[in-house]
């Protein structure tokens, strides 16, 4: 029961609609704005750079938190695991949106600058190279999370860490796969493109 009970509370903190809860409060709704998508680089195509970069602080954080709380919890590594990525689905599957929401970038971050400082810092390297490299958001987001579970065996993180980094570049990855299709059709949408 106390393992459900973290769980719980990290799908519950992932959860939080972020995006879509400051675009509101400029008039967007954005599930039916740009791309549709929950996350910070929609906001930055419609809302403007501030407010992508309040929510992807703010989907970080809601990772971070949902780990921590986690270890206060438990000393179980697995089950702390389990709730960063619980976090992780709450973000992409939002029980109070219709299971919808972002990509689970930003809080796949949190999750693991928490858990894997070291090898966190290398998939954000990662993604800020590729970005720079490609213009591409979504290019950056798949590189990172490829990167991240190769970066966490790297620095030798626990087994449980690695597999959680695996799982959530698997998920990260999937959710991207419409991104990856544009791309092959050379119809992605460049970072800086307003909508």
């Amino acid at each position: 029961m106390r393992i459900a009970i973290i769980v719980a509370l990290g799908y519950a903190f992932g959860s939080v609609p972020f995006a879509l809860l400051l675009t509101r409060a400029r008039g967007l709704d954005l599930r039916a704005a740009g791309s549709r998508n929950l996350g910070a680089a929609n906001v930055l195509r419609t809302a403007g750079a501030s407010r992508a970069v309040t929510v992807l602080m703010l989907d970080a954080a809601k990772g971070a938190v949902a780990v921590v709380v986690a270890m206060l919890l438990t000393d179980d590594l697995a089950v702390t695991m389990a709730a960063g990525l619980a976090s992780i689905v709450g973000h992409i599957y939002s029980v109070w949106i219709r299971f919808r929401g972002g990509k689970g970038v930003a809080t796949s971050a949190g999750v693991f600058a928490v858990l894997a400082p070291p090898a966190t810092v290398i998939a954000v390297l990662v993604f800020i190279c590729t970005i720079y490299a490609t213009r591409f958001v979504s290019a950056g987001s798949i590189a990172a999370a490829l990167a991240l579970p190769l970066a966490a065996m790297v620095v030798n993180a626990p087994l449980p860490i690695v597999s959680g980094a695996i799982v959530a570049a698997a998920v990260v990855a999937f959710r991207h796969r419409e991104n990856v299709m544009r791309l092959v059709a050379g119809t992605e949408r460049r970072i800086g493109v307003r909508l």
